[in-house]
């Protein structure tokens, strides 16, 4: 893969310097990634604190938030439908193209969600409409969560893959810290009715203004180098997805298992929590807010050192150390939760956020470098999509039916050791049946397409 940027332009059309350009490449995956997921987050903190009482008010508290936790999981479902058609086209038409329709997807989505009249006003259309709305939603990030990391990688210089890799994973903390606190600000200029009534609305409009300031960065940027040399040989794949799979079924599933730990824990912190603990511990929302919001924060700036190490030292010993260290938090997260003292919940807090972005910010790479760049957006999609609805998706859902099942966070904890379990023996194996060449994606390509 060249390293050289041959079309990036300055706005009066004279060409950038690499350096400038690869920058503004990764600042618009990072901005994308960022405002896709400050769509995609809200909602889960709307279904947390909010969505039970405006849209399944006639059901108990418990089947209420099972029941927001249910729609917030549909957004899970239906992000493998956004990834493989996004990924189809973007191994067919090029990245930058998707990642602006995914891009203003989102947007649109977000925006008629602070539209939808509750279940008071007209029924059971209400409910209806959040659902299509979250499948919108869905879609446009199955298409963002790939392509943003392959736009960004494949614009990287020799040895910095995985830095470049790790700009649009910081879209995720980000997203967070950014829905979190504008819903926080929301909510403490108004009166908790009158947020719960009509105020929890406003950030989801905010979306429409958000998605059209990243809409100007994002199509400021250039095709990816990869894409384009791949255009020029005449490489395109009719169908890329069935391309793909001829990496193998054993490459194939561990991968995906490596990376379920993540995602499921990161939501059963970022999500699960804000219910369990206003409903069943006695901290109040503004608290558990801002503990997620810290978490991000330390998650999004420790992302930058952990890809530098990865690049530095490769991938294999710090995933398979940062695998261990989730499972080893996760068993002791929700006993220190459990405890009711706020500077020890903040501690749990701030554990996950610290520990997480260490598998979280190569990730991406890791997919990536699964297959070759002419299939490399439909390949990626499928592992990080079908990872995300095994993972995270149905991470609330289930958390929340096994506390109210059994009474207590034990089978809680128990169910996300056993995918971290998974995650730490599937990222073992994986690293024994493939070398660590996180230093170059050439190298892998030309590996896997042998091998294919």
């Amino acid at each position: 893969m060249s390293d050289k940027i041959s079309n990036s332009t300055t706005s009066d059309g004279k060409p950038l310097p690499e350096k400038a350009a690869r920058s503004r490449v990764a600042m618009a995956t990072l901005a994308g990634t960022t405002l896709e997921w400050y769509d995609f987050f809200l909602y889960g903190t709307a279904a947390a604190l909010i969505f039970n009482k405006q849209f399944f008010p006639s059901l108990s508290p418990t089947a209420g938030t099972l029941a927001a936790f249910s729609t917030f999981a549909v957004g899970f479902i239906a992000r493998p439908v956004g990834g493989l058609v996004f990924g189809h086209f973007g191994d067919r038409i090029g990245r930058k193209a998707t990642l602006v329709v995914s891009l203003v997807m989102m947007g649109v989505g977000s925006t008629l969600i602070g539209l939808i009249p509750n279940y008071d006003s007209i029924g059971f259309w209400a409910p209806v409409l959040l659902v299509a709305m979250r499948v919108v939603q869905g879609i446009g990030l199955g298409g963002e969560g790939a392509g943003a990391t392959l736009m960004s990688m494949e614009h990287a210089p020799a040895g910095q893959k995985n830095r470049y890799a790790g700009f649009p994973q910081m879209g995720t903390p980000a997203g967070l810290v950014l829905a979190n606190g504008i819903f926080l600000t929301t909510n403490a200029v108004m009166s908790d009715s009158a947020f719960a009534s009509w105020g929890w609305r406003i950030p989801f409009l905010l979306s429409f203004v958000l998605v059209a300031i990243g809409l100007v960065i994002r199509l400021r940027v250039t095709e990816s180098p990869s894409f384009a040399g791949i255009m020029e040989k005449g490489e395109i794949v009719r169908f890329p997805l069935r391309e793909s799979l001829k990496v193998g079924f054993p490459r194939l599933s561990l991968t995906l298992a490596a990376c379920l730990a993540n995602s499921a824990v990161a939501y059963a912190f970022m999500v699960f929590t804000l219910s369990y603990g206003t409903q069943h511990l006695g901290y109040d929302k503004q608290f558990l807010v801002l503990s997620v919001t810290a978490a991000a924060v330390l998650w999004f700036l420790s992302i930058p050192f952990w890809t530098k190490i990865a690049d530095k030292y490769g991938r294999r010993h710090m995933f398979v150390g940062g695998s261990a260290a989730i499972l080893l938090w996760c068993i002791v997260f929700f006993p220190l939760l459990n405890t009711e003292n706020k500077v020890i919940a903040v501690i749990a807090f701030l554990g996950m956020g610290l520990i997480v972005p260490v598998t979280h910010c190569v990730q991406g790479s890791i997919i990536a470098d699964t297959f070759p760049a002419k299939v490399r957006y439909s390949g990626s999609s499928l592992i990080l999509q079908s990872g995300a609805i095994l993972g995270g998706g149905l991470a609330p859902m289930i958390a929340t039916a096994l506390l109210d099942a059994t009474g207590s966070s034990v089978g809680v904890t128990w169910y996300l050791a056993s995918i971290c379990t998974i995650s730490l023996v599937g990222a073992i194996a994986l690293f024994k049946i493939v070398p660590d060449s996180s230093r170059g994606l050439e190298h892998e390509e030309i590996r896997v397409s042998e091998n294919a």
